[in-house]
């Protein structure tokens, strides 16, 4: 199921925007960076500011480096 999943994704119009399927997390060899709903603090932890300041570069910026640096950390 796994496999014709991933191989499904990838047909052209099975997935509305193809980004969606190049942009997942084992996509790239990256561990995926964490999402957040709502409310904005929960148990003492806190989404960070970029992610609420509406600008998509910083955003996608932000989740990059999340990425290389939760790599890091699962190869040490």
């Amino acid at each position: 199921m796994i496999i014709i999943d991933s191989v499904v994704r990838l047909i052209p119009g099975v997935i509305n925007n193809i980004e969606s399927a190049l942009t997942d997390s084992f996509a790239n060899d990256l561990l995926d960076s964490p999402y957040y709903t709502q409310p904005r603090d929960i148990e003492g932890l806190s989404v960070p500011e970029v992610l609420l300041s509406g600008n998509h570069e910083e955003i996608d910026k932000w989740k990059q480096d999340f990425r290389e640096k939760k790599n890091e950390r699962k190869a040490s």
